[in-house]
């Protein structure tokens, strides 16, 4: 079967549920897992109704955004069927989730389906055993019913493969969804299903969490068992992905993680350590700031950080400022790890399928290769220069662009002996330990509040020489530590814009890349205009991370709350909201 043969094969599936309707559907739409559960429970619904209901909204959510990838309704009924059968001759519920229909990214394997990654070389290589993430979520009660759309090499924050296409988001078609788990961002904005699979390697939770408005959570790398998924970097453990829950509220995160934290299957891979409950303290110290040091957090984005520092400030809570300087060599180090075989194994993954590689940061080159997703430009490519070549090419951007960040990237990345990787192994794990003495310690932190990326959003294709702007996010998978997204706000012109204090005040970081998000004034892309336009991203949402320390998984999702309960009600982000968010923004940014 051809890409071309697959991508026909689910439209076919969708298109016989095209005339479908559920009359309650918004009441399934407007619950939370726990609402639902308890309303099967109650009698007042069956699982084959509920599953109906998000079947229906996961086809809209597919025509508005491209988000699904495998089509699983004729398991998901038979399974909602039994349930329903269960239930009648026991009188019980099977678990906490029982007859909660969710999503789930393209890499977990679900039995009897593909997980092709966007990849064609994995098309027809069906799994023969759930994956330990999926197999917890549905020992626990609950029924998948579609896999969803990721990025090529599921590196990227991007969403777009040779196999299923472009995901857009849900807010805006003209940009991403983010990725990697742009697909399950999509699906849950448009309440297409309760709970989201996803996975986290430098922000792929975290990103399309906040481009989405959405809630999203990433656990330390051996809270979840990472066994039956697919992998674009296999082998390599310098910098573990984490996977994680996505949904629409903080309770069904909790939940997701009450039933799957430290569940697996044999062979074990991370310690059986269940979750735990915790009291939090009254008074919470939170640590927050607005710049990493790379790229400045862009006027919406660092609104999103203030008003919630506001509002945790209102409820009796301490926040400090912090300047996190250390993100710099984090996100160096991050790229030494990440790069020490020159991307070979990323490459090989994506095996014939149409890659774009280009170099454009400053020589204006392009070498295209049959064309594809240019998000991967430079990611794959600088590595291979030699090396006397980047370290001229950096010593050119440091001396006459002024810009140390990026001449730090450059050298950081490419091909590095046995010895080279291990002292940046080793240089890790002494950051880890001073990143806690300087700011959990010397703070006496409990959280922090940061923002998510600079810019709320990217236009498809923006995101081919602002990789680095992704630095805020995967210096927390370097570090290891567990964090989570909140949705806060939406972007808004009046309130929003480039003004002179922001561009005079503190903060900056790389030059080049802040140039290409904010002013356009490097050479180094097609695209016409900056990134960032307040005006363009009106109503796009914007989040914030919560993060916590290292082993607090528990304690972070309990910030989450104070959090969300802090920033209050009718923001346009609780289940059930998206026709609601749609009339109230009063325009046309939605999926038509």
């Amino acid at each position: 079967m051809s890409a071309t043969q697959k991508t026909a094969a689910r439209d076919h599936e969708l298109a016989k549920e095209g005339n479908s309707s559920n009359s309650d559907r918004t009441l399934f739409l407007r619950s939370t897992a726990k609402e639902i559960v308890s309303n099967i429970e109650s009698r007042v619904w069956t699982a084959s109704q509920v599953l109906e209901g998000f079947i229906a909204q996961a086809v809209v959510a597919q025509s508005a955004t491209n988000c699904v990838t495998e089509v699983l309704f004729r398991d998901a009924r038979q399974r909602a069927k039994k349930l329903d059968l269960q239930f009648e001759q026991t009188g019980k519920v099977v678990g906490p989730l029982h007859g909660v229909p969710i999503s789930v990214k393209d890499q977990y394997d679900i039995v009897g389906y593909d997980s092709t990654v966007g990849l064609t070389r994995r098309i027809n290589q069906p799994a023969h055993a759930n994956a330990d993430y999926v197999q917890a979520m549905m020992d626990a009660g609950a029924v998948p019913f579609v896999k969803t759309n990721v990025p090529q090499t599921m590196f990227s924050y991007e969403c777009n493969n040779p196999v299923w296409g472009r995901t857009t988001n849900p807010y805006n078609a003209t940009y991403t969804s983010g990725g990697s788990s742009g697909g399950e961002a999509a699906i849950l904005a448009l309440d297409g299903a309760v709970i989201g699979l996803g996975s986290d390697i430098g922000g792929s939770l975290r990103i399309p969490a906040s481009f989405c408005g959405i809630y999203s959570f990433k656990p330390g790398a051996e809270r979840l068992s990472p066994y039956g998924s697919a992998s674009s970097f296999p082998g390599m453990d310098g910098i573990r992905s984490s996977a994680g829950p996505m949904a629409r509220c903080v309770e069904d995160l909790e939940l997701a993680c009450r039933v799957s934290f430290g569940v697996q299957q044999e062979p074990r891979e991370i310690p059986q350590l269940a979750f735990r409950e915790v009291t939090l303290p009254k008074k919470l110290r939170f640590g927050y700031h607005t710049s990493d040091g790379i790229v400045k957090a862009s006027p919406a984005c660092e609104r999103a950080v203030h008003e919630t520092v506001k509002a945790l400030e209102r409820e009796g809570h301490e926040c400090v400022e912090l300047n996190m300087d250390l993100m710099p060599e984090i996100l160096n180090l991050y790229i030494q790890i990440s790069s020490a075989d020159k991307y070979s194994n990323l490459v090989k993954a994506v095996g014939s399928d149409p890659l774009v590689i280009c170099v454009v940061l400053f020589l204006r080159v392009q070498l295209i290769m049959n064309g594809q997703d240019t998000s991967l430009a430079l990611m794959t490519l600088v590595p291979k220069i030699p090396r006397v070549i980047r370290n001229i090419m950096a010593w050119v951007v440091r001396t006459f662009m002024g810009d140390e960040v990026m001449s730090s990237v450059l050298r950081s990345t490419g091909a590095r002996t046995v010895e080279e990787f291990h002292g940046s192994a080793l240089r890790r794990n002494e950051v880890r330990k001073e990143f806690y003495r300087r700011f959990w310690e010397k703070y006496e932190l409990d959280g922090i509040i940061t923002y998510v990326l600079a810019s709320p959003g990217v236009v498809h294709g923006g995101t081919k020489m602002i990789s680095i702007m992704a630095g805020n996010t995967l210096g927390y998978n370097l570090l290891n530590h567990p964090v989570g997204v909140v949705p806060v706000t939406h972007v808004d012109p009046a309130l929003d814009a480039l003004t002179p204090e922001w561009i005079q005040g503190p903060g900056h970081g790389s030059k080049m890349t802040e140039g290409e998000i904010y002013f356009k004034t490097t050479l180094t892309s097609n695209l016409k205009k900056p990134v960032y336009d307040a005006t363009e991203m009106r109503g796009l949402p914007v989040g914030v991370q919560v993060v916590g320390k290292p082993w607090e998984e528990e304690k972070v999702l309990g910030m989450m709350r104070v959090v969300d309960q802090a920033l209050g009600k009718g923001r346009g982000f609780e289940p059930g909201g998206w026709e609601a968010r749609l009339a109230n923004r009063g325009r046309s940014e939605g999926p038509s």
